[in-house]
């Protein structure tokens, strides 16, 4: 199922039930597993592999050198996890030695038209980039993740598990696990409730977050607001989850409510 004008380097590894529309391009480190389908007009190249039933669409650019001036050369590669939809003109680039030389993409993720994912970016599962959306080096996407279109993520950021950015947000500062981020510049509007009710969370846990951000947001000093519910929701993997996230080590502070 490889279209005859399409050029295949012959040490690329191609997987079985493979379909290659016609005009496309696959380097010699390329690894396409079983049942993905390039349409057409697909550029592919550098130690790049390619998820089980992922589906690319015209004009797409995936593994090619990285936007970064640091970049001399180095050994690098790209991961794309399984049964992804990657839209057209979409660019997808490697890592860099300064973030581990790696850009990794998980499962089930949809990467809508002139969306960009750059270097050294860490992508889950069940993400939804929307149109227009560029991703900018070192940025952390945790699972479940909807990025609205003509949004934009500067490098460094984090955004947690099940959060929303909304269309044509700028996003300057990490967004908590479950958040809802909107603004010109990101600020946090509350809590996700519609995604944590789809995902068939318990409405007790979900009171109990909603409480909880409150009580975290109650001021600009977060870990002094944290220490005064610490025990406070024992059993809460969604307070938990939150809690760690904004107690990690990070580059770009947490998104606040009202912090434009």
């Amino acid at each position: 199922m490889i279209h005859n004008t399409s050029v295949i380097d012959n040490k690329a590894k191609i997987g079985s039930n493979v379909k290659i529309g016609p005009f496309c391009y696959i380097g010699p480190k390329v690894e396409i597993n079983d049942g993905v389908e390039l349409i057409s007009n697909i550029h592919i190249e550098g130690k790049t592999k390619i998820g089980a039933e992922t589906k690319i669409f015209p004009f797409a650019s995936i593994g090619t050198q990285p936007q970064d001036l640091k970049y001399k050369g180095e050994n690098n590669s790209l991961e794309i996890g399984s049964n992804n939809t990657i839209r057209e003109y979409v660019t997808i680039n490697p890592g860099t030695e300064g973030g581990g030389g790696k850009t990794i993409i998980g499962n089930n993720c949809l990467f809508m038209i002139s969306s960009h994912v750059a270097h050294d970016c860490l992508i889950g599962n069940d993400v939804v980039i929307a149109n227009n959306v560029p991703l900018g080096g070192h940025v952390t996407i945790e699972d479940s993740v909807v990025i609205g279109g003509n949004s934009a993520v500067q490098q460094f950021t984090r955004i947690g598990r099940l959060a929303m950015i909304g269309g044509m947000t700028g996003v300057l500062k990490d967004v908590i696990p479950f958040g809802l981020s909107f603004g010109n510049r990101n600020y946090l509007r509350g809590i996700n409730l519609v995604g944590l009710k789809r995902k068939k969370y318990e409405n007790k846990k979900i009171m109990e977050l909603n409480s909880a951000f409150n009580k975290i947001f109650s001021s600009k000093n977060l870990h002094e607001n944290l220490g005064k519910i610490n025990g406070e929701y024992k059993g809460n993997d969604l307070i938990a989850e939150v809690i760690n996230f904004i107690s990690k080590d990070k580059k770009r502070p947490i998104c606040t409510p009202n912090s434009e």
